[in-house]
């Protein structure tokens, strides 16, 4: 049986060290990273992101050595394992190059398309965010509660990358969950979804995304108290979609989503 706290430890361990040594070539650029490349997809990638998920595979092949391993910059380590662990060294690089403060690691142990245990960090920002299942989610060691709030008219909705969002089919729907909530906001990936963590928002929705860019997200939420699905209402992180709520709200998203 694998040990969750263990898991939690060394996710949480990943991402700090990880945090670290982003934030000195962040620094040392002027946070204005300058060795930006791009990838086939059009997204950008540092020389700080490989370094940092070179980091974390080291520390995750030390401690759990019978893991699979998918990594956004060096793809996927996969021997049909049990557990797989699933990094995004820098969810935010392109806010990361333009000296932006949303940005940070990601790391989630992953077993049947379920998130069991994870953490994410804002480096600049200096939290670290963590969770297992059964154990709590906590942001630098304290714990974390989503809000009680059980109204739309009195939510903040936290919106995802926009232009992904507002790409798609049901575009429609997303725009009446902007305008009939109390408060929409786009801080953007991992920070977006850390405003439901801490109870400032009500809502998160993020679309046209990859499976690194959720691993721990899913169970942060659920041991915050919260409820995460995608737009179906299915409890999985691999559709490369994501409704994070208080759970008080949740049902009334996932409507609004589906036209009902």
């Amino acid at each position: 049986m694998i040990d969750l706290e263990k898991a939690r430890r060394v996710a949480t361990e990943a991402v700090t060290r990880a945090g670290e040594l982003a934030l000195k070539h962040w620094k040392a650029a002027g946070m204005q990273a300058r060795d930006v490349e791009t990838k086939p997809d059009r997204s950008p990638v540092t020389a700080a992101d490989e370094e940092a998920e070179a980091t974390i595979r080291a520390l995750l092949r030390e401690e759990f050595p019978d893991h699979d391993f998918i990594g956004e910059e060096t793809g996927a380590l996969d021997r049909g394992a049990q557990y797989a662990w699933v990094v995004d060294p820098i969810d935010g690089t392109r806010g990361f190059t333009r000296g932006g403060k949303f940005w940070g690691g990601l790391v989630g142990l992953v077993s049947e398309g379920r998130s069991l245990a994870g953490a994410m960090a804002l480096p600049a920002l200096g939290d670290v965010y963590a969770a297992a299942r059964g154990l709590g989610a906590t942001k630098n060691g304290a714990p974390l509660r989503v809000s009680n709030v059980a109204l739309w008219a009195d939510a903040t909705l936290s919106m995802g990358e926009m232009q992904h969002l507002f790409r798609r089919p049901d575009h429609a729907a997303l725009m009446a969950l902007v305008t009939t909530a109390a408060s929409s906001r786009c801080y953007g990936d991992l920070a977006g979804c850390a405003m439901v963590l801490e109870g400032r928002a009500e809502a998160w929705i993020e679309g046209g995304v990859k499976i690194w860019d959720l691993a721990p997200l899913q169970i942060l939420i659920e041991e915050a108290g919260g409820t995460f699905t995608d737009f179906g209402g299915v409890p999985t992180i691999g559709s490369g979609e994501a409704v994070a709520t208080n759970g008080r709200v949740h049902a009334h998203v996932l409507s609004v989503l589906r036209g009902q």
